[in-house]
């Protein structure tokens, strides 16, 4: 003899099975979706040009996967990926200590992979006849011990002098590498990114900032010599100002973030981009 559930019991097993298999497909929505973008967080040094650029080289190639940038300083790489609210920190520094012992403390790992090369070039106005400038003087006109520019060798008047935010990896990254590890002076303007620090300087005759390689040639614009050497590609092995940049995953990348990172470190087509950009990729 077969058991009959009672009607309400079979409608709530009914109901039971129904929402389980709906969950089910929601979440396998979810996942596939997930796979279909790629969301970047961190430096706006590679956030504002060469991501956005390779990301449409790759596009062009054929590849369907979206992509989310958001540039708002290398900071926001890893605390983006300890929220898990990005896939791949783009950062313009190397992860602090602190920074790596979050993921730790988590049971995480963080993986960093190289994007490429830049040079931090330090620029004034076009007009301005300073050419050449020693790391002493730039730590001394950047921390406000020097506040004319006749005492670095230019025409007398004031220094304006422009720098990225405090969130900014390059901000950091010129402070270690420029004006050994002090601070900078009161007076000295912050700005958002590159290209707020490119306009400023290059309407301010009075003006000095600092860009990646791939902002310096805006009009208006000339890049100083530091110790002798310019910021040229040929030259990152003796530019003072030279540095790596990062790309950053928990955990090794895999799915469409490996497929994308194994295509922008090592294709020719990468490397192009990389290189018309104004950075200096993984192969010079």
């Amino acid at each position: 003899m077969a058991f009959a559930f009672p009607t309400s019991l079979a409608n709530q097993r009914k109901m039971k099975i129904t929402a389980s298999i709906a969950i089910g497909t929601v979440l396998a929505a979810a996942s596939c979706f997930a796979q279909d973008k790629l969301v970047f967080k961190g430096s706006d040094t590679l956030g504002a040009k060469m991501v956005p650029q390779l990301t449409e080289a790759y596009t062009a190639a054929g590849n369907t996967v979206g992509f989310e940038i958001a540039a708002e300083g290398s900071s926001a790489a890893f605390s983006s990926l300890l929220e898990g609210t990005a896939d791949i920190g783009m950062s313009s520094r190397d992860v602090k200590d602190e920074e790596k012992d979050a993921f730790t403390a988590k049971g995480q790992e963080l993986v960093e992979i190289v994007a490429g090369y830049d040079m931090i070039a330090v620029v004034v106005n076009k007009d301005n006849g300073v050419r050449d400038l020693t790391v002493k003087q730039i730590e001394g006109i950047f921390t406000g011990d020097i506040t004319d520019w006749s005492e670095v060798g230019g025409a007398a008047g004031p220094i304006s002098v422009y720098t990225r935010n405090t969130t900014s990896g390059t901000y950091k990254s010129f402070q270690e590498m420029a004006m050994d590890k002090r601070d900078y002076g009161s007076a000295t303007n912050k700005m958002a990114g590159n290209e707020q620090i490119a306009e400023e300087v290059a309407n301010n005759p009075n003006g000095i900032g600092y860009v990646g390689l791939a902002y310096a040639d805006k009009d208006g614009l000339r890049s100083v010599k530091v110790e002798g050497e310019a910021a040229k590609p040929k030259n990152k092995d003796a530019y003072p100002l030279s540095r790596t940049l990062y790309f950053y995953t928990v955990g090794q990348p895999e799915g469409e973030a490996k497929k994308f990172l194994d295509w922008a470190t090592t294709s020719k087509e990468a490397h192009d981009v990389v290189d018309t950009v104004g950075f200096i990729p993984n192969e010079k």
